[in-house]
């Protein structure tokens, strides 16, 4: 899946481009089935917790069904698509550097 998304600070480039010859997802996979589980499941919990902030955030903001409606709607974004690369970019950094 190609995205035009690129970082304000270009700190990836344009994630069109193959990380490492493939996608940063099946990078990320790639290189947890291989690293240290203790790191792999650390940095996971890490992306999880940001992920159960950020819905409690939406939620003590009044999470309504025309809010619920627009989350559902930009799933399918290129943009989305872009932030969940970076996403998958920034966690095969942190596991490989904590392997090294």
């Amino acid at each position: 899946m190609s995205s035009t998304y690129t970082d304000e600070d270009d700190d990836y480039g344009d994630v069109r481009g193959d990380f490492w010859g493939r996608s940063p997802q099946s990078s990320y996979f790639e290189i947890a089935k291989t690293a240290n589980q203790n790191i792999v499941e650390q940095e996971l919990e890490v992306v999880f917790r940001r992920l159960a902030v950020a819905e409690r955030m939406l939620e003590e903001r009044g999470l309504d069904e025309a809010l619920e409606n627009e989350i559902h709607a930009t799933a399918v974004d290129q943009d989305i698509d872009g932030r969940t690369a970076s996403i998958f970019i920034d966690l095969v950094g942190r596991i490989v550097t904590q392997c090294e």
